[in-house]
């Protein structure tokens, strides 16, 4: 079972037989298409050298369950549900299996669920939320790494979204399509998603020599406050007017679509939309389509699943703190004419 002091592993056997991982793999699970003397070769080498290939048996001889716990504050799921996907979707690869849980932002139900997945003995915990807003760190004796949520202390692994570089993308296609003066529809402005947007279009329009004009809206993040904002917008419009409307969610940016429409306005062509999120059920129900802003969650999730099996193996060589995913523009309608 061990070699040299340490667990054998499956690159043990495929040096040992001559052949790569993914065959050892395939000989020692009956799948592929492989010669017989091929696994034979393999199966002998895992045996001569002890490897162990059942789960059970691996979790027990390296005393973990490879069971891994996910908990989620959200009480909605929108954005915690495509984190929890990629996560599971890059445990189940190495044959780990989640638990989920939800708290629901109740501290109490948090406890319980914590407690519940420490006495069921997970490897590690993913903590993941709605909200980029800092939250307190949870204590327990195994790994943790939260996602999109990030803990409040600077030593905890958190892995989030690039909001800045997202709203830097905006900026930089509304420069190429000739806009220079922009407004700005916000969420609520004493969350952390709004801060950040806001200074990084700020200092983008800066760079590219674009203006913000008038002071950036905050409301709740809601329908109703996207289209009382865009009366707003031309209620304090100046001249030259405002060509481009930049806003800080996809929900803002459809009712601001929808408001501009019944003010006889043309988007694109009048003034242009950009949203954020990239949330289907909103960007395809606007008319025209949004152009938005993928915060690519579910690789998000895969990435937080990365850092926590690293950290559960003791592998781990990431920054501590935060680390910043790498978001996309998707162009569509909403800043293209006839798209």
């Amino acid at each position: 079972m061990k070699q040299d002091g340490r667990l054998v592993r499956i690159v043990d056997v495929a040096r040992a037989a001559g052949v790569s991982p993914s065959t050892v793999s395939k000989a020692l699970n009956d799948s592929g298409s492989l010669k017989a003397a091929t696994r034979e070769r393999v199966r002998e080498a895992a045996d001569r050298l002890g490897f162990v290939s059942d789960a059970g048996a691996r979790a027990l001889s390296m005393r973990r369950t490879f069971i891994v716990g996910l908990l989620s504050t959200d009480d909605i799921g929108r954005f915690s549900m495509p984190v929890m996907q990629g996560a599971e979707n890059a445990f189940a690869v190495g044959e780990i299996s989640t638990l989920v849980a939800t708290a629901r932002h109740d501290a109490v139900r948090e406890q319980h669920h914590l407690r519940t997945l420490i006495a069921r003995r997970v490897d590690g915990i993913i903590v993941t939320g709605k909200t980029t807003d800092p939250r307190e760190p949870i204590e327990v004796p195994v790994p943790v790494v939260y996602a999109l949520a990030p803990s409040a202390d600077p030593d905890d692994i958190s892995v989030l979204p690039d909001d800045a570089a997202g709203m830097r993308l905006v900026v930089d296609h509304l420069r190429t399509l000739g806009h220079r003066r922009v407004a700005h529809i916000a969420g609520r402005a004493d969350q952390n998603t709004s801060r950040v947007r806001l200074a990084a279009l700020q200092e983008a329009l800066a760079e590219a020599g674009m203006e913000l004009v008038g002071e950036p809206l905050f409301g709740e993040w809601s329908e109703p406050w996207g289209r009382r904002a865009v009366d707003l917008v031309l209620r304090d419009a100046a001249e030259p007017p405002v060509t481009a409307i930049v806003c800080a969610s996809d929900q803002l940016a459809r009712a601001a679509a929808d408001r501009l429409r019944e003010r006889g306005l043309r988007v694109p062509d009048d003034i242009a939309v950009t949203g954020y999120d990239n949330w289907h059920v909103m960007w395809s129900a606007s008319r025209p389509p949004l152009t938005t802003v993928d915060m690519e969650l579910e690789a998000l999730g895969r990435r937080a699943a990365e850092r926590l099996l690293a950290e559960i193996q003791e592998a781990d060589t990431g920054p501590r703190g935060i680390e910043y995913l790498p978001p996309r523009l998707v162009a569509r309608g909403s800043t293209i004419a006839g798209d």
